[in-house]
């Protein structure tokens, strides 16, 4: 499936039309039609990145994304996880104690929202 397949699929599943969907984006109809017909590729980059943000799809493979999660936040995890990856046992038990002792300390602790693990 391509690109523009699945952002037509996805627009469908979620605003039942192509019109109503570019009247939210303030994107002109004929635009997006000629855009999902003909493939996204001509699209100015940006567009493409609201449209995915809007649809909560990941706009570099286009899967989708958690509802709760913000698309900076799913690239920031991917970024921290392949950093991650690229360390060997050794590394990788270092940076989860660092993580451990940070957790512990009220300065660097997340305010507001709860971490995933706490529940």
């Amino acid at each position: 499936m391509t690109k523009a397949e699945i952002l037509k699929k996805e627009i469908l599943k979620q605003y039942r039309s192509v019109r109503k969907f570019s009247l939210e984006m303030k994107i002109p109809y004929s635009t997006l039609v000629t855009a999902l017909e003909r493939g996204i590729e001509g699209m100015a980059y940006g567009t493409v990145i609201k449209m995915c943000d809007k649809l909560n799809l990941n706009p570099v493979d286009f899967a989708p994304i958690e509802k709760d999660a913000t698309l900076g936040a799913q690239i920031l995890e991917n970024r921290v996880m392949q950093n991650y990856m690229k360390l060997n046992q050794e590394g990788r038990d270092k940076i989860l104690d660092l993580m451990e002792d940070f957790v512990q300390i009220d300065k660097y602790k997340a305010k507001g929202k709860r971490a995933k693990s706490e529940g």
